[in-house]
């Protein structure tokens, strides 16, 4: 009998991230899911922590890959569940409820359902909310994150797979596609999903402009329309005008430069409608 989740890691040379989201993932009081992982051909000691586990894990690989969206494609396809969500080595579920709590609010009316999550760096962390609904301006410049979405996998053999020429910015053309081209139905669950591990490559200022250039390919390929709406929105972005509000009368500068982005988007989109 499928399951109704799967579960699935991708890996490369982490092996105490990877250990810390094997744990995350077993601990889970739920077991309608299924647990997949997919390494890299790490030699860190990753393949034998993913050893310790085996018994815990239904489907594991290690070879050498073509990069991080060619391993999550290889976790779909390898995946039996109704729903996939992704929790990479270094993420890790927000507590041991999750999934179960989760069964029961995915159902057959949507195909993405999505929940907050925390970004986790060595000093800080903060929370991620998101809003219920999401317009075209909000994929300007932000994204919901796939450690805390549940996507009926179906939708990876409608549309497409994750495009494996990307470095950064894959899921969020996946999303941005299904849900403003394709009408994909989507619910906010309105739940805490995961702890996410906020200092990989798309976290990074010096990959801003690989992930911007990405996105110009996705605009220009499926909303060209709008393509140099984006490249204003983009542009007035990289300024980094939050660093010239910080000011004693903003408390939060960076909600008030994102304020103005927003607002910004909105406006193009409104006026290109």
């Amino acid at each position: 009998m499928n399951k109704k989740i799967s579960v699935i890691t991708i890996n490369y040379n982490d092996k105490v991230g990877l250990e810390k989201t094997i744990n995350s993932v077993v601990s889970q009081t739920s077991d309608n899911f299924e647990y997949i992982i997919i390494d890299g051909g790490s030699n860190d000691g990753s393949k034998e922590v993913i050893e310790k586990y085996k018994d815990k894990i239904d489907y594991w690989i290690s070879e050498p890959d073509k990069g991080p969206y060619n391993a999550m494609n290889k976790g779909i396809k390898a995946a039996n569940g109704e729903f996939v969500i992704f929790m990479n080595g270094g993420d890790f579920f927000y507590d041991e409820t999750v999934l179960e709590t989760v069964d029961g609010l995915l159902g057959e009316e949507y195909d993405i359902y999505y929940g907050d999550n925390y970004k986790i760096k060595p000093n800080s962390k903060r929370k991620k909310t998101y809003p219920e609904e999401l317009s075209f301006s909000f994929f300007y410049t932000s994204c919901i994150n796939h450690q805390s979405t549940f996507i009926r996998r179906k939708l990876f053999f409608d549309h497409f797979f994750y495009n494996e020429e990307f470095k950064i910015v894959a899921d969020w053309e996946f999303f941005v596609y299904t849900i403003c081209n394709e009408n994909v139905p989507y619910k906010y669950l309105g739940v805490t999903i995961a702890n996410y591990d906020f200092t990989g490559i798309s976290s990074v200022s010096k990959y801003r402009d690989i992930a911007h250039k990405e996105k110009l390919e996705v605009f220009n390929k499926y909303f060209p329309l709008f393509l140099e709406d984006y490249k204003k929105v983009a542009e007035i972005k990289s300024k980094r005008i939050q660093q010239v509000l910080y000011i004693k009368k903003f408390r939060h500068p960076w909600k008030a430069f994102k304020g103005i982005i927003n607002f910004l988007a909105i406006f193009s989109v409104k006026n290109r409608l």
